[in-house]
């Protein structure tokens, strides 16, 4: 699978990730097998890139991405957390003593003596526009905690705001064919930038692969519950804040345009590797065989000019009036 270096850090990342927050909690149960499972298939796959976070599972997610990379020695992965959803979410909290303690958690449950990639995991707002909170993650960098940092963000404006930050090295942002917004300003400032754009939420909480139905229920601790109208955390991070319903019929038409021996989630992570100024995206798997399927969307020819525009009608006339003003 082809790599995109991450310029400001100089690492690189396989354009299929793999995200693991499913790996840990809030996607209905996975035992430590499949989870294992999964991983060494992604990597079997090509992706070199895990995507968690300390608050997945409490640990358990990093822990388990420990345990695989330790009995793969001559694996590398590049591992990106995430810190700062453990507290109370006021900027207060986003001190340098608290950076150390949270990423020396990490350390821990990861196995390692220096995080790869530390992002904020969609703090408060006015952090992003906090010199001291940039300046404590430089210190994290000068003390050989970790390697480089970025942010996660809810709001273009949110990411544009970290953009002009000198040694923010990524941007990790919900991207997907009903998540078009970040494609008119984020991604061609974080080009011009040299930062790199990490697209979460890519099926929009599995809405894309067009396998749900308007009855479709989820388990009581799925996120896709208990969190469908933003109950427990931003309500664009489940089903990228589009109504259930109206998600449904509009992921019918769009598994309607996969071209032929393409499935529907695989054309949705397709049409995000094509977007220009995307490093890497990282759907979630909870089976070797959604690893294996998301990792040859990254092995796949280029979708037609006529597919691509289609996508993009369908986001205009189905979609966009639902998420573009709030994100």
């Amino acid at each position: 699978m082809d790599e995109r270096v991450i310029d400001r850090s100089g690492q690189w990342a396989s354009v299929v990730g793999l995200g693991t927050w499913q790996l840990g909690a809030d996607w209905g149960d996975i035992d430590d097998k499949e989870a294992l499972t999964v991983l060494e298939t992604a990597a079997e796959s090509g992706v070199t890139f895990f995507d968690t976070a300390d608050v997945y599972g409490d640990g358990r997610s990093e822990q388990t991405i420990a345990t695989f990379i330790g009995s793969r020695p001559d694996l590398h992965v590049l591992v990106a957390t995430k810190m700062g959803r453990r507290v109370e979410q006021i900027p207060q909290n986003y001190v340098l003593d608290n950076f150390r303690a949270w990423t020396d958690r990490s350390r821990r449950n990861l196995g390692v003596d220096r995080l790869d990639l530390v992002q904020l995991h969609c703090p408060p707002t006015p952090v992003y526009s906090s010199d001291e909170v940039f300046d404590a993650l430089d210190t994290l960098v000068e003390e050989e905690r970790i390697a480089a940092y970025g942010v996660s963000v809810e709001t273009c404006a949110e990411a544009l705001t970290a953009i002009a930050r000198p040694r923010v090295a990524s941007v990790q942002i919900i991207l997907n064919p009903f998540r078009m917004k970040p494609l008119a300003e984020v991604l061609p400032a974080a080009g011009e930038a040299g930062v790199a754009i990490i697209a979460r939420v890519p099926l929009a909480s599995g809405l894309l692969s067009g396998k749900y139905t308007k009855d479709t229920v989820f388990p009581a601790d799925d996120h896709r519950t208990y969190n469908r109208h933003g109950e427990s955390f931003d309500q664009g991070e489940t089903f990228s804040g589009v109504d259930f319903a109206t998600g449904v019929e509009a992921a019918a038409e769009f598994a309607a345009l996969a071209p032929q021996g393409c499935t529907p989630a695989q054309l949705a992570l397709r049409w995000i590797v094509q977007q220009p100024g995307v490093t890497t995206v990282i759907p979630g798997a909870r089976s070797p065989e959604q690893a294996r399927a998301n990792a040859a969307a990254g092995k796949m020819p280029p979708l037609s000019e006529e597919t691509m525009a289609a996508v993009r009608d369908l986001y205009e006339r189905r979609v966009k009036d639902q998420v573009e003003a709030r994100w």
